[in-house]
This record gives C-alpha cells, sequence and structure tokens, in this order.
C-alpha cells in the first residue's frame, strides 16, 4: 500500500505543475499586452504633441522665411519620418496585439479542456479508489476464507488417515476371514472325499456280499475296457470308466447307496450302464465343423429405443435379446416371436445404459448406466433386484464373478469393483489408475479378471490374491474385449480401428482384425466372438457389421444400418447376430 500512494500524489503534482506554467504562460502575454497597449498610449501621445508641433511649425513657415522656413523644412522632414515610423511601430504593435488576443482565446480553451480532463481523472481516480477498497475487502475475506479450508482440509486429512487405517485394519481382517474360510472349504472338501470314499467302499462291499452277479459283470466290463484301451493307439477317446472321468475327483457326482430293485443300485442301472456311457465314447463334436456359415439375411429389424442404442446381449437359455440405450432403459425383444414391441422394459437408471449381460442360467440381467450405477433385474418378473453405487465416473462394463452372488464393474473413475449382491456392498475395490471401458472374466468362478483400459493397457486381476499380473500394452485405447468359449483366446478393439486377437496361453497377439473402410464408432464399440469363437464381428462407423474369421480373413460385410453401429452380439445357441447403433435400430441377421 505504501509504494502505491506516492505514485497517484506525484501525477496530480506534475499535473498541477503544468497547469500552473501554462496559466502563468498565458499571464506574460497579457501583461505584455498591457505594456504594448500602454506603450501605443505614449506613442498617440507623442503623435499628437509632434502633430501639433508640425501644425506649428507650418504656421510659422506660412508666415516666414529665409534660413528659418528652411531648418522649418528640414524640421517637419524629420518629423514626418519619425511620424511614418512612430506609425509603421504602431501599426505592428496593434498586429501583435491581435495576435496576443488569439493566443490569449486559445490558451483560455485550452485551460478550459485541461480543467474538464483534470476533472474526468479526479473522478477515475475516485472511482478506482472505492474499487480498490472493494477489492481490498474482497482479498481480505478470500483469505479468511482460505484459512478455513485449510484448517478443513487438515481435518479432513487427519479423518481420511484414521479411515484409511481402519481400513487397512478391516482388510486385514477380511484377507484373515477369507483365509480361514479357504481353509474350511478345503477342510470340508478333505472330508467330503473321505466320505464319498468310505461310501464308495461300503457300496463295493455291499455289491460283493449282496449282489455277486451285478459285481462281476461291472468288473468284467471295466476289464474290457482296459484291454480295448491298451489295444486302440489312440486311447485318449474312450473312457476307461474311472470315477473321476465319470463324475469328478470328489466323488460326490456319482454316489451308490444300498436299496432299489430290478438290479438297480442308487437310482443307476447297471444293467443299462452301457446306454449312459455311450455320449461319453462319441467324439467330442466341435460346433464350428457343424455350422460354418455367415448370418447374411435380415430375420428381423425394430425401433430398439427412443434415441441412440449403446449395447446389445442374447440370453444364453432363449432367443431372448437385451438392448441398453441412452433413453435410461434396458428393454427385452423376443426374437423366437417376431415381436416388434418389447416383451419387458426395465427401468430404475437415471441416465444412458453403457452395457448389459445376463448370467449363466439367464435368470438375471446386469445393466450399468451413466448415473455412476449398476443395476440386477430379474428376467421373469421384470423386477429391479440391486442397485450397485459407489463409482464416482460412469460405469461402462460389468459381469458375474460367482453366479449369481458377485458381481464386478469397471468405471470411468479408473476403479473396479467387486459387489457381494448378498449384502449389496462392495467387497473389493482394485485401483487401475486409467479408464475401465470393458472387462471379462475367464471362468464361472471369476477367479481371473481381464480389463480394458483408455491407456492402452489389458490389465489381469487375480482375486485369490493381491497381486496383478503383467499388463499388455496394446498400440491404442481399448473399447471392448471379447473372450472365447474355451477360454483361450481375446479379442481387442482398439480405436486405432483395428481388432487384435491374443493368445491367453501365451500372452501375445497372434493375429489382427481391419479393413480400409472399418472405423469404429465410439469409445465404447463393442465387437463379439461367435459361440465357438472361429468368427469376429464388429459394426464400423460406415453402418455395416464386418465379419472376419480367426485366420483374419474378412469373410462379409452385412448392411442394414443406416448410421454408425455400437455393439454386435452372437447367439450362442444358433448362427444369428444382433447389432445397434446410433441409428436407435436393431437388427437381427440369420443364416440365408
Amino acid at each position: 500500500m505504501s509504494t502505491e500512494e506516492p505514485i497517484w500524489r506525484q501525477c496530480i503534482a506534475n499535473r498541477l505543475r503544468d497547469r500552473n506554467r501554462n496559466e502563468t504562460r498565458g499571464k506574460e502575454i497579457i501583461l505584455q499586452n498591457n505594456r504594448l497597449i500602454d506603450q501605443a498610449s505614449q506613442l498617440k501621445a507623442e503623435n499628437l504633441k509632434i502633430s501639433v508641433e508640425n501644425e506649428q511649425l507650418r504656421t510659422a513657415l506660412s508666415t516666414g522665411g529665409g534660413k528659418d522656413a528652411t531648418g522649418a523644412q528640414l524640421a517637419i522632414a524629420a518629423l514626418e519620418k519619425k511620424l511614418l515610423a512612430q506609425q509603421e511601430e504602431l501599426t505592428d504593435l496593434h498586429k501583435r496585439k491581435g495576435e496576443n488576443s488569439q493566443m490569449i482565446v486559445d490558451l483560455n480553451l485550452s485551460v478550459e479542456k485541461q480543467k474538464k480532463q483534470i476533472a474526468e481523472k479526479d473522478l477515475i481516480i475516485n472511482e478506482q479508489r472505492s474499487a480498490n477498497n472493494s477489492l481490498r475487502a474482497e482479498v481480505e475475506m478470500l483469505k479468511s476464507s482460505l484459512d478455513q479450508l485449510k484448517k478443513l482440509n487438515t481435518t479432513l486429512l487427519d479423518e481420511h488417515t484414521a479411515l484409511q487405517l481402519a481400513f487397512s485394519s478391516l482388510e486385514e481382517k477380511l484377507r484373515g476371514v477369507q483365509d480361514e474360510n479357504r481353509c474350511l472349504l478345503e477342510r470340508l472338501m478333505r472330508y467330503k472325499s473321505k466320505d464319498a470314499d468310505k461310501l464308495n467302499e461300503e457300496n463295493e462291499n455291499f455289491l460283493r456280499k449282496r449282489l455277486p452277479s451285478i459285481f462281476r459283470k461291472r468288473s468284467d466290463k471295466l476289464k474290457r475296457d482296459l484291454e480295448d484301451a491298451v489295444r486302440e493307439p489312440n486311447s485318449q477317446h474312450r473312457n476307461s470308466g474311472s470315477p473321476s472321468q465319470l463324475g469328478g475327483d470328489d466323488g460326490d457326482n456319482i454316489s451308490l447307496t444300498a436299496g432299489g430293485n430290478n438290479g438297480a443300485v442308487g437310482g443307476i442301472d447297471y444293467y443299462n450302464l452301457d446306454e449312459m456311457l455311450g455320449p461319453l465314447h462319441e467324439p467330442n463334436l466341435n460346433p464350428c465343423l457343424v455350422s460354418s456359415s455367415i448370418p447374411t439375411t435380415i430375420y428381423m429389424k425394430f425401433e430398439a429405443h427412443d434415441n441412440e442404442s449403446h449395447a446389445v446381449r442374447w440370453s444364453p437359455v432363449e432367443r431372448l435379446v437385451a438392448t441398453g440405450g441412452g433413453d435410461r432403459k434396458v428393454k427385452l425383444w423376443d426374437v423366437g416371436k417376431v415381436a416388434q414391441e418389447p416383451r419387458a422394459v426395465l427401468g430404475g437408471s437415471s441416465a444412458g445404459i453403457n452395457s448389459v449381460d445376463f448370467d449363466s442360467t439367464g435368470t438375471y440381467i446386469l445393466g450399468t448406466s451413466n448415473d455412476y450405477g449398476a443395476r440386477v433385474w430379474t428376467v421373469a418378473d421384470s423386477r429391479l433386484r440391486h442397485t450397485l453405487t459407489g463409482h464416482s465416473g460412469k460405469v461402462m462394463a460389468a459381469k458375474y464373478l460367482h453366479e449369481p452372488v458377485k458381481v464386478v464393474t469397471g468405471s470411468h473413475d479408473r476403479t473396479l469393483k467387486i459387489w457381494d449382491l448378498r449384502s449389496i456392498a462392495c467387497i473389493e475395490t482394485k485401483f487401475a489408475g486409467s479408464s475401465c471401458n470393458d472387462l471379462v472374466t475367464t471362468d464361472s468362478l471369476g477367479s481371473t479378471i481381464i480389463s480394458g483400459h483408455y491407456d492402452k493397457k489389458l490389465r489381469f486381476w487375480d482375486i485369490r490374491t493381491e497381486k496383478q499380473a503383467d499388463d499388455i500394452l496394446l498400440p491404442a485405447k481399448i473399447t471392448s474385449i471379447d473372450m472365447s468359449k474355451d477360454g483361450y483366446y481375446l479379442i481387442c478393439s482398439i480405436r486405432d480401428d483395428t481388432i487384435k486377437l491374443l493368445d491367453l496361453r501365451k500372452n501375445q497377439i497372434i493375429g489382427s482384425f481391419s479393413h480400409e473402410n472399418f472405423k469404429l464408432s465410439c469409445d465404447w464399440a463393442r465387437a463379439s466372438f461367435n459361440t465357438c469363437g472361429s468368427k469376429v464381428a464388429c459394426g464400423s462407423a460406415d453402418g455395416l457389421v464386418y465379419i472376419w474369421n480367426v485366420m483374419g480373413e474378412l469373410e462379409a460385410t452385412l448392411k442394414g444400418h443406416t448410421s454408425a453401429v455400437n455393439a454386435v452380439s452372437w447367439c450362442p445357441n444358433s448362427n444369428a447376430l444382433a447389432s445397434v447403433g446410433k441409428g436407435k435400430r436393431c437388427i437381427i441377421y440369420t443364416e440365408s
């Protein structure tokens, strides 16, 4: 403040000096003009006196003569010359008087103008002073507010530290409880295995004592199977009849209890055992070998939502398609009945739907939304069962972990959250460091989660441990990922308008799908494997659906959309394909 006051004081002093200088200069001109007027008056008096003397001399000259006349003439000539000079000087003084008068007028105008400018400057100075005072008051208020915010921030930081410590202790307790639960489950499985072994042993003794003929037939059949397996070079396609091949390692899948009739024990007719084991001896047919055609015919076309459609998914058990759009609704469409009206409309979201997914039984449907939440509905009665809130950004993807108990969600807040649907609570948070656009789980237990992120990385999470596996860096940010049914291969659609094929057993890129006209429509465009993992489909910004085989060859482009295609989904039970896009339209393609 002390450095600002001399500046405006000095400015005012300088202006006052200039004003004084200007006014003083005009005063000197006025004084000089007055002196000139006095001199002119004096010269007029002298001129009058000389004129009188001149008349006297002329009179004397007219009356006299001689030398006096000559002298008088000379005097008159001198006086006339002097008079002429005086007149010229008087004229010059009049001229200078006029110039000085004009200068005085100009100076007066300049002084008035300077006075107006000074008044304006004074007004501006007063306004600036008032503004300066208001700004000082505002600065003081902001300083006090800043101090309060600092104190509040310190308090919140202390609370956050305390909560973090409490959270860490609770996590330690949770890990201890999980380890204890795991140990108890292992002990339970061992006890069940022992019980099953004892039960099998008792059944064998029962058969040996009470039904010797059935036991002999069973033993003879096992011997024949073993002999056939030894004789055949390709014995891995035949079933040896061991319990591990028939029903698992724990012996719970096939249990023999005493009782029954007609040669049946525990509900299994050993006389018809060949018929039961028959399918196990048949080769496992690859569904890709059964049907390798491409869906090229538009079977059904309808307006799915009021505006842009973002997601589509087939039910795993029936010909039912779920779509999600910007109108905040999830709609279920009965494709088997070719219905143009939705079978059900699932509400509850307050923002657009980003993804939909069914559980493996088709009983529940899971949807994520831009309102930072995810929701679970039941398909049968279309009721909202659970609402999962806790993310601080829009939720882009969700999958079931341990059906139907746990769910994992990925969000733009750079975290993945695991939810327990029994308590409707988040039980674990994975901090990814980048926005998650899509995720998949490797099996029904969800032991491993794979997530695709904005920072171009694929991240692998093992929920059984705290460690994170190595990431895979791709050439561009990831928009979607999808896994083949056998869990060996993964496709990733990325923003350089390509789809990468990865072998998860090697964690390497083994193929790439692209085309000169193929362009991803948005940052959440979804690509999809077909059921057997032999074909890859993805929508494009030009309104076409592109289909490649796993060798990288483009097999077909499907038309029907008039705008960009956002998501596609293969039917798990047939060769049908569903697609949705920005034009609100959903199209079902089937084989011709």
